[in-house]
């Protein structure tokens, strides 16, 4: 081939590089370029040599990696009607019912005058309106996850699933209920790092000897916590050492420069995130291919019995009630021995086999074209309207804490460490738990631990950035014991996940820690650290 043969090749390629964008996401590296003319190539090569805008540039490398990610895993079906999109949502869980106690709230908030027993009904009544919310949230956002690849499923299963934490968490700044702010945000971490990974390994371990997943992310994962966890002690540790002759007001000042200067430092490494997400490393959070560096799933053992198997033979299901008789022998009702049930032709050296528990059969293949129950707009639709009735429920909510707190019985940290995570979390329990059953543990690891970290690198930072543009003393100083309960909550959760593998009792343990910490924090008084700390004034807050 000629010199000008092989440059009018190569312009050209770099031609189709900068104009067609959608095309590169779908392009193979050896692909042929389509022929140009020289004008163009000569633009472009000027271009490609320095003449590019920057700005231009960082478009179409987002473009290109929304393009990319873009790409559902399956084919997808036709999407139903308007009609069939809306009975999908009537009747998508029986929780829908509870959607009755939206109006509920609404009205006694609106009706009853303010004191402590009237704001525990109006707080219980929204507390449960927000469930079902928190659930349809899910459902929608399910159904534009598979619209898309795996990795951004991932991430807006995580995203969408903090939509309740951030309003309640803006609602309070602005009612400048600093501590319920504070302490809802470490409650969502703890919450989805314990119980809801401890749930997603507890089921998956139901079904599963062990379940093997990436352990590059996760270990990123941890050490992406680990940042967070120190970002919120290093003020807490400049408080209690810093000169007792300080004045408040210096020291006040010096802890806002250091949340503000850490918020947004936070925020960077939180968009460095996504781009190794999402572009660069994408293939380490994708279930169909996790790495040679992750072991595989363990089925159980014909000689083992699975948590499910054990649960039947207790309630006696192979041929009576009861347990096992002591001669081993199972009888009917009429005192008729049971002949040992055999899913396969007699054999012994098939014998292991034929009495495999059915968990241990292989996967069904995922079917080749997913069907929606719903169609795009009634989806989007969804999210919106959700979004709006799940704002207005939790402003009265967070209203009716004061008054709950008030009548006595249980802590304003309670409340914001336990109960508003829970109600907050409902969509991620649900999302994960079902995706770990199905063995799909790496993506229950993307909503869980990638919910924390959405939570650690990014609320809270943005949480204290809208604070310090608005004027609200909100600081990354946050109780001490809530501070080490996070510690303690991350670095046990590392030491579970280092190895790639889970299994039910590693569940078990990560969600009884959770219950330990909320017994704690169920006699715990707290403290107010804007308040009592750093005695700042709220008055005018």
């Amino acid at each position: 081939m000629s010199a000008d043969g092989t440059a009018t090749a190569s312009t050209s390629h770099a031609t189709t590089l900068t104009h067609r964008a959608i095309a590169e996401a779908h392009k193979e590296p050896n692909d042929s370029a389509p022929y140009s003319s020289p004008t163009s190539n000569h633009s472009t090569a000027r271009a490609s040599t320095g003449g590019t805008n920057p700005a231009r540039s960082v478009f179409r490398a987002i473009s290109r990696t929304l393009t990319a990610n873009m790409q559902p895993e399956r084919e997808i079906g036709a999407a139903p009607t308007f009609m069939q999109s809306i009975m999908a949502v009537v009747r998508h869980s029986y929780l829908n019912i509870l959607c009755l106690f939206i109006p509920v709230s609404w009205i006694l908030h609106f009706v009853l005058p303010e004191n402590s027993k009237n704001d525990t009904i109006i707080f219980v009544c929204s507390f449960i309106a927000i469930i079902p919310l928190a659930k349809l949230l899910a459902f929608a956002t399910d159904q534009l996850s598979m619209r898309v690849g795996q990795t951004l499923a991932g991430l807006l299963n995580a995203t969408l699933g903090n939509a309740v934490e951030l309003i309640v968490s803006i609602i309070a700044l602005l009612k400048c209920d600093l501590q319920v702010v504070q302490s809802s945000l470490i409650g969502s971490i703890l919450s989805n790092i314990l119980l809801v990974l401890g749930m997603c390994f507890f089921a998956g371990g139901v079904r599963f000897s062990e379940q093997g997943f990436g352990v590059s992310p996760v270990q990123l994962n941890a050490s992406l916590l680990t940042v967070s966890v120190i970002a919120i002690l290093l003020p807490a540790a400049f408080h209690f050492l810093v000169d007792p002759t300080t004045t408040d007001s210096i020291e006040n000042s010096k802890i806002l420069s250091v949340s503000h200067a850490s918020a947004l430092i936070l925020l960077f490494i939180y968009c460095l995130y996504l781009v190794f997400q999402l572009r660069s490393h994408k293939r380490l959070y994708n279930d169909e291919d996790p790495g040679v560096d992750a072991p595989k799933t363990v089925k159980y053992d014909p000689g083992e019995k699975s948590v499910g198997r054990i649960t039947k033979y207790l309630r006696g299901s192979r041929g009576g009630i009861g347990a096992a008789p002591a001669d081993g022998i199972f009888r009917t009702a009429t005192g008729e021995p049971v002949a040992p049930r055999s899913e396969s032709p007699v054999d012994d050296t098939n014998e292991a086999t034929a009495t495999a528990d059915i968990e241990s059969a292989p996967h069904p293949p995922h079917p080749a074209v997913e069907i929606p129950e719903m169609n795009l707009i009634v989806t989007l639709g969804l999210l919106v309207f959700d979004t709006v009735l799940v704002a207005v429920t939790a402003e009265f909510l967070v209203d009716s804490i004061n008054g709950l707190v008030e009548g006595g019985g249980i802590s304003r940290e309670f409340v914001g460490l336990i109960l508003l995570p829970i109600v907050g979390n409902a969509a991620e329990h649900a999302t994960a738990v079902a995706v770990s059953v199905k063995d799909k543990l790496t993506l229950s690891l993307g909503v869980a631990v990638g919910s924390s970290i959405q939570i650690a690198l990014f609320v809270i930072p943005f949480i204290v950035t809208l604070s310090w543009i608005i004027g609200k003393p909100l600081t990354m100083l946050f109780d001490p014991l809530e501070s080490l309960s996070m510690f303690f909550a991350v670095l046990v959760v590392n030491y579970t996940t280092q190895d790639g593998k889970s299994n039910w009792l590693e569940g078990a343990i990560l969600m009884l820690l959770y219950v330990i910490l909320a017994t704690m924090f169920w006699f715990y008084p707290g403290v107010d650290v804007s308040k009592d700390l750093l005695h700042f004034d709220l008055t005018s807050c």
